[in-house]
């Protein structure tokens, strides 16, 4: 029997048990593809993250991150957090650390105050959702979906989303319906199985508040969706003609785990790229023996 260590982290925050749970292994050399599953359905968290040593030496680690069902190939909160756990052991490189991730390389820059992630892509599209299909998923009247500035539409720098921008009140009721989800999911098979992430926002202030619904992957609501709010940032942009913009996103409100997410994105020469930061405040830690 082999014991792993883990540790917990609360993403996107500065309080304990607000922002988004995540549990680190920072070495698991040793687990299995299924036990890193297993592991994570365990936890029940959004994601779960497990470091390897990387293929390049160059680099700080090879990073598997898996949420309740499915590996996932690039996600925010969980690069985050394992890069503010590994900074903290010393392994940050002048204040950097390279994640190899399915998506791509992910950069981890450590500052005062947090850390952040550049996506491994640049922004995509793809498909446009029906206004009626998105609304009837979370129980929103298709009115309430605003269209003016683009319609709901998937989105990626790394991890697919469907993007929406929709009024403020309906952001606040939005509750999803599973059969809805189940029903919709046929339409955007390349979300993956099981998978169809919907990615809502309002304009808030100055900022930007959001909500994330991914029931048929196990995440009913997510409390801070990094890899979501980076393609959102990539989008605003794209649709202006400024070189860069910064967006504060405010998440899980409605959860009672607020968080906020510190979203920029700027125009490079493979077209729009996008970061998103925030705090991390450590919870637990603790061993797994199988």
């Amino acid at each position: 029997m082999k014991t792993y260590e883990f540790v917990t982290v609360d993403v996107f925050t500065d309080l304990r048990f607000g922002g988004n749970p995540l549990a680190v292994f920072p070495d698991a050399q040793g687990l299995s593809d299924s036990e890193m599953q297993s592991l994570a359905a365990e936890f029940n968290l959004s994601e779960t993250t497990f470091v390897l040593p990387p293929a390049d030496p160059a680099h700080t680690a090879r990073v598997r991150i898996f949420n309740r069902t499915a590996e996932m190939p690039f996600a925010g909160h969980p690069n985050v957090g394992t890069g503010w756990v590994l900074a903290g052991r010393g392994r940050a490189r002048d204040g950097v650390l390279r994640f190899e991730e399915i998506a791509g390389l992910v950069e981890v820059k450590v500052e005062d105050g947090g850390v952040t992630i550049a996506a491994p892509q640049p922004l995509s599209l793809g498909a446009e959702m029906p206004v009626d299909l998105l609304a009837g998923c979370v129980g929103i009247a298709p009115a309430e979906v605003v269209v003016a500035a683009h319609r709901p539409v998937m989105a990626s720098v790394g991890n697919s989303f469907v993007v929406a921008e929709v009024t403020p009140d309906a952001l606040t009721r939005a509750v999803p319906d599973v059969a809805r989800f189940r029903e919709a999911h046929s339409a955007f098979p390349a979300l993956g199985p099981r998978r169809l992430p919907l990615y809502l926002y309002a304009h808030h202030g100055k900022g930007l508040r959001a909500r994330m619904f991914s029931p048929l992957s196990g995440t009913v609501e997510d409390a801070a969706t990094g890899s979501a709010a980076t393609p959102l940032a990539a989008l605003l942009l794209s649709l202006t003609g400024d070189q860069e913009r910064r967006y504060d996103i405010v998440q899980g409100v409605e959860m009672g785990r607020p968080s906020l997410l510190r979203a920029a994105a700027h125009r490079a020469a493979d077209g729009v790229r996008a970061s998103v930061g925030g705090g991390c405040v450590a919870v637990l830690k603790g061993e797994v023996s199988l």
